[in-house]
């Protein structure tokens, strides 16, 4: 999907000014906190999967996204999710905003144990399959352009794009069907790009690796 989301390699975006690693904090205000909080306690009311979650918060106008701080495009894809599933209201949630005493983690709250033994467990992408891959290490492979208006792990500055395949990484959950409820395997690979081939003659020093499934490529010949 191209939105707002997908700003890698893209001009005239302005400066990039980050804070120090060492001097940034976790969260710069308390309600980041809390939205931090609320996505990981409603997540594990099995509702929906990290793709859906993803795809919900570029789902929103291309220039609020950009406007918004980090965790203001984590709110407003968690509240689009509650309306979605049926959680709440559209309703319920003007009601959360504006009473005092009430807030979305009074109707959402989880088991306290429960969530414990989710975030220890964990879990992984991994697929079991008995097809082959279809590509090899030293392949070249040819980066498809999206045309979806769905959730995809494809950035749009790698679309277009020759590279080789250095790593084969095995089955895993396919995300853009996974954004839409789908659990289906396909093979994922490490593709290493030439910074010349995706940015500019500036950049022949330069490699960058990106894991890509199988979907996303087609072969370039050797």
């Amino acid at each position: 999907m191209k939105g707002g989301h997908d700003l890698g390699g893209q001009l005239e975006m302005g400066p990039i000014n980050p804070e120090p690693e060492s001097q940034e904090p976790v969260f710069h205000a308390d309600w980041e906190r809390r939205v931090f909080a609320l996505t990981l306690a409603t997540g594990m009311l099995g509702k929906w999967n990290i793709d859906e979650s993803r795809h919900a918060r570029e789902r929103q106008d291309p220039l609020a996204y950009v406007q918004n701080s980090y965790y203001e495009n984590w709110l407003e894809g968690l509240e689009k999710l509650l309306v979605e599933k049926g959680l709440v209201s559209i309703e319920e949630l003007g009601l959360t905003a504006n009473t005092p005493g009430q807030t979305t983690e009074s109707l959402l709250a989880p088991n306290p144990q429960i969530a414990q033994e989710i975030l220890s467990f964990g879990a992984h992408s991994i697929i079991k399959t008995d097809n082959e891959p279809l590509f090899g290490n030293g392949d070249s492979v040819l980066v498809r352009a999206s045309q979806t208006a769905g959730h995809t792990r494809v950035p749009k500055y790698a679309q277009g794009v020759i590279g080789t395949v250095v790593a084969k990484l095995g089955c895993h959950s396919f995300p853009d069907s996974n954004a839409l409820g789908v659990h289906e395997g396909k093979f994922l690979y490490r593709v290493a790009f030439s910074g010349v081939d995706l940015w500019d003659h500036s950049s022949t020093q330069t490699e960058v690796l990106i894991d890509l499934w199988e979907p996303y490529l087609d072969g370039a010949g050797n």
